[in-house]
């Protein structure tokens, strides 16, 4: 057969990527949790603490950057 004949057809199973959208939601998701950890932990957004940061506030960021970098491996998931 010749390969001119499937070259339509595997054009048009190849899988989508909806990688991108899943991204912004994951991010949007872990800055919502990260939001609220600091309202509990007292802090203000925006405000620079330094090596002063309570530990309540370090762990909020470690675990901001944990989940940021969890949504790092949706980006280019594919999905169907």
């Amino acid at each position: 057969m010749r390969i001119s004949a499937f070259l339509p057809l595997a054009l048009a199973i190849t899988p989508a990527l909806a990688g991108p959208a899943a991204y912004g939601l994951c991010q949007s998701g872990c800055a919502g949790v990260a939001m609220a950890c600091y309202a509990a932990g007292g802090a203000t957004w925006g405000a620079t603490l330094g090596a002063s940061a309570p530990a309540t506030i370090v762990a909020c960021n470690a675990a901001f950057g944990t989940c940021s970098a969890t949504c790092a491996a949706l980006l280019l998931a594919p999905t169907l």
